[in-house]
């Protein structure tokens, strides 16, 4: 393949030479291609005389993104063959395919580079291909360039030649077997630091000239992640480099394109003066998680679409692995339950879908990159580890991606593998497997019992939603009944029974009670079971440290006694134990199970908090509650809401220094309390953020800002309309992508209706404030409620603009959608967003995240309506 990437006239031309082996005879050869003018198609056999005197016609079917190539000899089935064609395009103008990206020096001067981005479905925009992830091929790269420019590309470079007219041509060694979606070239003037991981893979990130002193921290993160994953999998990388870029415009947060991988500067560059503890971690996953790509997706990759998935829950999971294994100081266990927490967030709607399910058209395709896949998957994932156990875990995963190497697979392979069972012929490879005839079989022993590993999993990927275990506990018995766990319906609802038809899972259950730490485990298989204990318990708790994914509902006095325990001895129980317990009772209220005061009263323990995250999670459900009555203007509630907070967490409050000392843990609790405290406008934190922020405006931004309470600092200086333009000036001029983060959601908390619409509208220009953060910016404007109608109007007003920049179906339309709408919670706004979706019927009609979004504004709906008047009487029976 040659590309030759003009940055003066950004259009590109280029030639493929395709390999093709013939199944059956045929004249006709169809293949992607997708805004290519094809200029010249041949064919040649494989002695390679042409086919043809005369060059092909090429027929074009658009809604298919196809091409046909028509030989007039017919191609025998068995042969070989060459298909030869040259091809040209403008440069994309978003963020697909082969496109363009720039950036402005410190000078001023505007500089253009072009980059890739093929995932799921762009490859042939950039050269006509195969574009499905099962034509697995090698790539022979060759990119013509300027000499100030370089040229990068999955492999490294064997030799550069000179051309006429100045230019020069990069050959890259052959790549290893791959699908089209991993192939990337990048043409810039980046520099690079470098280093090699001890088993000699050559590590390099690339930035922009004036970023290159934030690419140290990237370079150690990958060297030592990677490092990891080659003793973890026991397959070593198989390319001699990797290469890591921060690309100034990208959509997502990073793609793991095969030895080149691509990230948002946000993802990659870590800056440790303007860069906060969460900044670090962010980073930090993001590397691990693409790095985890190199052999879960890259090395094996899904057969189709639908199974996405393996890929990307592999990787969200495989990043919380090799982080607690190699910065263990970052406590990403921690991270892990928010991770599952947000998966339960989107399975509990009736409009989430099956982890595997299926995916036909470029728009449901890129659908599938969403919650479900991810986070639902990461902790599916963590759920089955925990289950088989460590060893036995790891060792089906080495054993899934030595078998499917250089191949493609599907759900059942995985259960296969990590079953320990495998085909006779097998055998060869001299792993231990059983027989052919006990594979169907796919048991794995646990405990003297034979489970059905395919079977269990199954009920995880193959339907949507998540299940609630419903228990009664009584002297040593526990009786036991599953159903469907679901927030926008209540078993008084004539929709119940068609909602909770046809859902069973097999739960794998973990308890720990009053008389033993030791967990305990039981699989659930049946609608109902019941549990003899060993002796009586005064309690018990089931799913230890929230090791699995369903919730759990404690009949009878079952809350009350948990409540007590908190109360008398929360420490009888892990951090993870009592955030799963806040997490749990709130979403049970949600759903109509449990009555919002006994949950309440759950929280009442946190005073004797001393772990980070059970403070965080109760004090996140207290704020979600302060956030919906503010928008609906209910001052009463609102007022004492505030103040019970205030009062509440005044001790925590105080605790907090403006500073970046501590643990990463600390760090982050700081960042997050400090803001709460500062939104209430609690006097003492709006008055140190203000004496803060105007020491740092006096100084011109040089007086260094601690970079955990920047953010709060920037949104309290945001507020007056000096602090506010001196914030977009600074965040116009800094060099650091995490600092322009804070400085944005600072200016996107105005309360100033014209200075947010100014915001959206730079924006919409993509000059100021780039195109990439226009979704986040959206949806952080409509979490205030000056901003939401503003935004919700954004929208609409700009939705075909929107849809043509980002693509139907992307991870920013659906945040835009899903963000937008999130604020709403009467009926008045429902009849909106209904009424906006019916009007582009033809787009909301095709998206999943149309009817989340409704979903979202039913359930604001439902809690107000059940639970208002019990917030309002429990905070007048908890006011000081």
């Amino acid at each position: 393949m040659l590309i030759h990437p003009n940055l003066t006239t950004l259009r590109f031309s280029g030639s493929v030479r395709i390999e093709i082996d013939v199944k059956n005879d045929t004249n006709w050869i169809v293949l992607h291609s997708k805004n290519l003018t094809i200029k010249t198609a041949t064919i040649l056999d494989e002695s390679e005389a042409y086919q043809s005197e005369r060059l092909l016609p090429v027929l074009e079917y658009l809604p298919h993104e196809q091409i046909a190539v028509f030989s007039p000899k017919i191609l025998i089935a068995g042969e070989k063959y060459f298909l030869h064609l040259e091809f040209t395009a403008p440069l994309s103008d978003g963020f697909y395919g082969l496109y363009k990206s720039s950036y402005k020096t410190k000078t001023g001067e505007t500089r253009i580079l072009t980059s890739t981005h093929f995932e799921p479905t762009f490859a042939r925009m950039a050269f006509p291909c195969f574009d499905e992830p099962n034509f697995k091929a090698n790539y022979s790269v060759r990119i013509r360039r300027n000499r100030e420019h370089i040229a990068l590309s999955n492999m490294p470079i064997e030799q550069t030649v000179a051309l006429e007219g100045g230019l020069l041509e990069d050959h890259f060694e052959t790549s290893v077997r791959m699908s089209t979606y991993l192939v990337a070239f990048v043409v810039c003037e980046f520099k690079s630091v470098s280093g090699r991981t001890s088993s000699g893979i050559d590590v390099s990130v690339y930035a922009i000239p004036d970023k290159w002193d934030q690419t140290q921290y990237a370079l150690q993160a990958a060297i030592k992640i990677l490092e990891f994953y080659e003793s973890y999998f026991n397959i070593l990388y198989p390319l001699p480099k990797q290469d890591l870029i921060a690309i100034p415009d990208f959509q997502s947060g990073a793609m793991e394109n095969w030895g080149l991988t691509t990230y948002r500067e946000t993802s990659l560059l870590y800056d440790p003066e303007t860069s906060s503890a969460s900044d670090k971690l962010w980073v930090t996953l993001v590397i691990a998680h693409e790095l985890a790509h190199q052999w879960f997706g890259n090395l094996v990759t899904m057969e189709w679409w639908n199974d996405i998935w393996l890929n990307e829950g592999f990787a969200r999971y495989m990043e919380i692995v090799s982080v607690e294994a190699t910065f263990p100081e970052m406590k990403v266990e921690e991270h892990l339950l928010d991770t599952c927490f947000v998966a339960i967030g989107r399975d509990s709607l009736n409009s989430s879908r099956p982890i595997s399910c299926e995916a036909e058209n470029p728009t449901q395709i890129k659908e599938m990159f969403d919650t479900v896949s991810y986070e639902k998957g990461a902790c599916v994932l963590h759920m089955l580890r925990h289950f088989l156990t460590e060893d036995v875990f790891q060792s089906g995963i080495v054993r899934y991606l030595k078998r499917f190497s250089y191949k493609n697979a599907k759900n059942e392979n995985l259960w296969e593998s990590l079953a320990n069972t495998c085909s006779a012929d097998d055998f060869t490879s001299g792993e231990f497997c059983y027989s052919r005839d006990q594979a169907p079989k796919n048991a794995y022993r646990f405990a003297g019992e034979h489970w059905d590993l395919k079977t269990i999993m199954n009920t995880w990927t193959l339907q949507k939603g998540i299940p609630v275990v419903i228990v009664s506990h009584q002297g040593s018995m526990l009786k036991l009944r599953q159903e469907r766990f679901i927030k926008t319906a209540r078993p008084s609802d004539p929709s119940w029974q068609s909602l909770q038809h046809g859902y069973q899972w097999h739960v794998p259950l973990t308890y720990i009670t009053s008389n033993s730490k030791i967990v305990n485990r039981h699989l659930l298989q049946t609608k109902s079971d019941t549990i003899e204990l060993a002796q009586e318990a005064s309690w018990v708790k089931f799913n230890s440290d929230m090791n699995g994914y369903y919730i759990v509902h404690y009949e009878g006095d079952g809350w009350d006694t948990l409540i007590r325990l908190l109360k008398e001895n929360h420490t009888a129980l892990s951090y993870k134990d009592r955030a799963n317990l806040i997490h749990n009772a709130f979403q049970l209220v949600s759903a109509g199970y449990l009555s919002l005061d006994k949950a309440l009263d759950l929280t009442a323990y946190l005073k004797d908090e001393t772990h980070n995250v059970p403070l965080l999670q109760g004090l996140g459900y207290l704020e979600s509650f302060y956030t919906l009555v503010e928008h609906r203007n209910i001052s009463d509630v609102m007022q004492n809401l505030k103040a019970y907070i205030l009062q509440y967490f005044k001790a925590v409050i105080a605790k907090q220094t403006w500073s970046d000392e501590g643990s990463i843990s600390d760090r982050k609790l700081r960042s997050h309390i400090l803001s709460v405290a500062c939104d209430l406008r609690y006097p003492p934190c709006v008055e140190k953020a203000n004496h803060l922020f105007n020491d740092w405006m006096t100084s011109n931004g040089k007086i260094s800002l601690p970079s955990d309470v920047a953010e709060t600092v920037y949104s309290v200086g945001a507020q007056t309309h000096e602090g506010w333009g001196y914030l977009l000036d600074k965040y116009s001029h800094s060099l650091s992508e995490a600092e322009k983060d804070k400085i944005l959601d600072a200016l996107s908390s105005s309360k100033d209706s014209d200075k947010l619409s100014r915001l959206l509208e730079l924006g919409m220009e993509g000059v100021v404030i780039r195109m990439q953060d226009l979704s986040k910016l959206i949806y952080t404007v409509a979490r205030h409620p000056t901003g939401r109608f503003l935004a919700w109007d954004f929208v609409k007003r700009n939705w075909n603009a929107l849809v043509e920049k980002f693509q139907l179906g992307s991870f920013c339309i659906r945040s835009i959608i899903i963000g937008t709408a999130a604020q709403f919670s009467s009926k008045e706004e429902l009849r909106e967003v209904k009424a906006f979706f019916d009007s582009i019927r033809e787009q909301s009609s095709q998206l999943r995240a149309t009817q989340v979004a409704l979903e979202n504004v039913q359930k604001n709906i439902m809690w107000l309506e059940r639970n208002l008047e019990s917030l309002r009487t429990w905070l007048q029976n908890h006011s000081q």
